[in-house]
């Protein structure tokens, strides 16, 4: 969706891995469960706390980059921005390899997966391209020294498609065995067609991608990413059956029977900005793919209780949400500090799920502070909730 964009874009290009070989076939209760497993690094987290991390924030202003990552507060990195061609060659923009981000992550003891995403149709009946790919995959994470893959496929439709996704994650599996590699995939909330009989067994985790229940494709101001349904809603959620974090574990323990110690819950770094909306689940006048996705480190955060605008906390969902303080046009559906640390602490610990993730690491950083990420890591902890701002 809009927020994820950026996963699949390519700059110029600097190098191509092309290797063509032959077709071989809201009280949030501390409930204190025994540690589950989870992939193995040298951190002191006992769950996992997985950040996605695109090439391309080295050049946002303010840049971020291995500078700026804090490795002792993550297990796991998916470095996001190389993309595939329908012959199964792989792009890698220009200024995509980054050397410090492998060092300083394998020696606080975080694993750096390369995340790779896209439409992989192409795959669909073709194992010679799947061949390919799985070769040129090979090449590139032997030569840079990453632990592994996360593929973001949004989203299998068909019946091929499904097909192909067991097919593609049972072929990465073979090239990149366990328990030396780590193999995920980034999932939406409702489940979707991801052929999880054939891959739950060989795959170290999920990501559900607990975002995006809120964008321009909505025709009122729907939440981003709530915690609980709100029943006052007057339509359904835009992500649903799986508009809420309540939901999403509900579908993958209960109807997919994925083990909770398979399952990271995602949390969004960004909110949306609806300009011509005046309040919650309010009616979006001329929205359609007008709603632009804000950063919360340099804009969201800025505005809270600021600039012209009130906050306030949906009771029912335990997310917050800004109106303008005079009443005029405009809402802002985003997380905070507290509402992200109820999610992790929830998912964690009253559900049982092995980790947790988000959407992306740079979204976060004013310039000085990463106030989300510190959230998640407090609560992957057990620790304190934060301060309402």
């Amino acid at each position: 969706m809009t927020a994820k964009a950026g996963k699949t874009c390519a700059a110029m290009v600097s190098k191509r891995y092309n290797t063509r070989v032959p077709d071989f076939r809201f009280a949030f209760a501390l409930v204190l469960l025994a540690p589950l497993a989870c992939a193995q690094t040298n951190s002191p987290l006992q769950r996992r706390l997985v950040g996605d991390y695109g090439y391309w924030s080295r050049t946002q202003v303010p840049p971020y980059s291995s500078a700026q990552i804090p490795f002792n507060e993550l297990t796991h990195i998916n470095h996001a921005g190389v993309s595939f061609g329908a012959d199964g060659s792989l792009t890698v923009p220009s200024g995509f390899l980054e050397p410090e981000l492998l060092s300083k992550g394998h020696a606080a003891g975080v694993k750096v997966l390369l995340l790779l995403g896209g439409d992989f149709t192409a795959l669909d009946g073709n194992p010679a391209v799947l061949t390919t790919l799985l070769q040129n995959l090979s090449v590139f994470i032997t030569e840079n020294g990453y632990d592994g893959l996360d593929i973001d496929w949004e989203y299998p439709a068909s019946t091929a498609d499904i097909d192909t996704f067991g097919i593609l994650m049972n072929g990465l599996r073979a090239t990149f065995p366990s328990p030396q590699y780590t193999l995920s995939a980034d999932v939406p909330p409702w489940g979707g067609s991801y052929a999880y009989a054939s891959v739950q067994p060989i795959i170290d985790y999920f990501n559900i991608m607990m975002y995006d229940c809120a964008g321009p494709w909505t025709d009122d101001g729907q939440l981003n990413s709530a915690i609980f349904p709100d029943p006052n809603n007057p339509e359904p959620y835009e992500c649903a059956p799986g508009g809420s974090v309540l939901a999403a574990a509900d579908i993958f323990l209960e109807a997919l029977k994925i083990p909770p110690a398979q399952l990271n819950m995602g949390t969004p770094f960004y909110g949306y900005f609806y300009a011509n909306v005046s309040s919650l689940f309010g009616p979006c006048v001329n929205c359609a793919y007008t709603v632009p996705s804000e950063n919360y480190g340099t804009w969201i955060k800025q505005r809270i209780n600021k600039l012209g605008w009130q906050s306030y906390v949906d009771q029912n969902s335990a997310v917050p949400y800004m109106l303008r303080a005079d009443g005029s046009p405009g809402y802002i559906t985003y997380d905070d500090p507290v509402s992200t640390y109820h999610r992790i602490n929830y998912s964690l610990w009253q559900r049982g799920l092995g980790g947790s993730f988000m959407w992306s690491l740079d979204a976060d950083y004013d310039g000085h502070s990463q106030d989300l990420l510190d959230a998640m890591y407090s609560a992957t902890l057990g620790g304190k909730a934060p301060l309402a701002q």
